[in-house]
């Protein structure tokens, strides 16, 4: 198990020092040539920059890349991560300001022949996830049960980034119980919670956010850590846990909202 457990060990902290050095990086870009596109007015009306979202998808992609796993399961974490980082990326570029929300908002445009940038995000994620657990798994049903949990994690943690460090806090809190247990899923999980740890204090700050970029790449992140340590049984009670959050998404983002200005109202303030 230690060996294990040093694998995690070495993937977050490979996640953590890339996703350092390309905030970084591009924070210092930014300071030279200012881009107005890549910053946001936060729900506390405090300006903050997005580069956190590209920071933690690399770091995320990196960590899962050096471990000394199979071809087939490193390909399948840089795909699902980085594609679903692109997607999200595209929904935080082209979808400022339009107000429509959730699955059904998305979906309906699409029916009415509008692509919508949301609908690009859901296809394109879901896509990346089919072609990621098809990496993983042999069985037609188990690919698409992988398929499911990688694309809807992704989701997951989109849904419950409402607020400041809400998103990298879940993923710290998803990922950790399963370290003690060693194994692939566990050095997996450790690029994305590396990744996340290396800038949630910047993200509580309120000096940057994660975005759709980061938030849907470090969920399927997860996600590939899911499928990697679960059966066919636990990837369809995932699949089932994560159906209904995404049918309830409103209401859980909602009660991350309700949580979060309780417990921490001046976060980052003062």
């Amino acid at each position: 198990m230690g060996a294990d457990f040093g694998g995690a060990a070495v993937s977050g902290a490979v996640a953590a020092a890339v996703a350092t050095g390309v905030y970084r990086a591009l924070g210092a870009r930014s300071r030279l040539r200012p881009r107005e596109r890549r910053q946001r007015v936060n729900h506390a009306g405090r300006s903050v920059d997005l580069y956190a979202g590209p920071a933690v998808a690399v770091g995320a992609a990196a960590g899962a890349a050096v471990l000394p796993l199979p071809a087939r399961t490193r390909c399948a974490a840089s795909l699902a991560v980085l594609v679903a980082a692109g997607c999200g990326a595209y929904d935080d570029l082209a979808a400022a300001g339009d107000p429509r929300r959730g699955f059904r908002a998305h979906l309906g445009a699409l029916r009415d022949g509008e692509v919508t940038s949301g609908a690009v995000k859901l296809l394109g994620i879901g896509a990346a996830g089919l072609a990621a657990g098809a990496l993983m798994r042999e069985r037609p049903v188990d690919r698409l049960l992988a398929g499911a949990v990688i694309a809807g994690t992704a989701h997951l943690v989109n849904l419950v980034d409402v607020r400041p460090a809400a998103a990298v806090g879940t993923v710290l809190a998803l990922g950790a119980p399963g370290l003690p247990g060693g194994g692939t899923a566990a050095a997996l999980a450790g690029a994305p919670m590396g990744a996340a740890a290396a800038l949630v204090a910047e993200d509580l700050g309120e000096r940057t956010m994660i975005g759709d970029t980061g938030a849907h790449a470090l969920g399927a992140a997860l996600g590939v850590a899911v499928v990697a340590g679960r059966g066919r049984a636990g990837l369809l009670a995932h699949t089932a846990g994560l159906v209904v959050a995404a049918v309830y998404g409103e209401r859980v983002s909602g009660l991350v909202r309700s949580l979060w200005d309780r417990t921490v109202p001046d976060a980052g303030r003062g």
